[in-house]
């Protein structure tokens, strides 16, 4: 589960999720409904493979959510689906792309960057809370 959250002139991104797996895909799923309504899926849409390294959780999500703006902003590429797996040393996961075609995504707004500010990944009672400032 994700949602939004007013944060002076930027927005703020908080998920929650049982494990960080989950975590990790909904931040992702996130941001994209952030950036594009989603469109439906294609058959053509291509699966994309991403491997980040890193072990502190907070800067690993950071890490995350900016290669997936940069395949965004770089590739055009709209990123969905996410199968998230952290482990020791880093993350790997799977998205289904599709390239933005303006007839059949709406961009919402610009995200230039995921920030530090705010920037935290926590266990909570009832699984991982995480919470990123995106500059919009």
């Amino acid at each position: 589960m994700y949602e939004t959250f007013a944060h002076t002139a930027d927005l703020g991104l908080r998920a929650k999720a049982r494990d960080l797996d989950e975590l990790f895909a909904d931040a992702a799923a996130g941001l994209f409904s952030l950036v594009v309504e989603e469109a439906p899926s294609d058959p053509d849409d291509t699966e994309r493979h991403f491997e980040i390294e890193g072990d502190r959780l907070d800067l690993l999500l950071l890490d995350w959510l900016n290669e997936l703006l940069y395949v965004f902003d770089s590739e055009q590429m709209v990123l969905r689906d996410f199968d998230v797996a952290i482990g020791s040393g880093g993350l790997r996961a799977t998205s289904r792309a599709q390239p933005l075609d303006p007839g059949r995504h709406r961009l919402l707004r610009e995200v230039k960057a995921i920030t530090y500010h705010g920037l935290k990944v926590e266990e909570a009672d009832d699984g991982w809370l995480a919470e990123v400032i995106v500059d919009i």
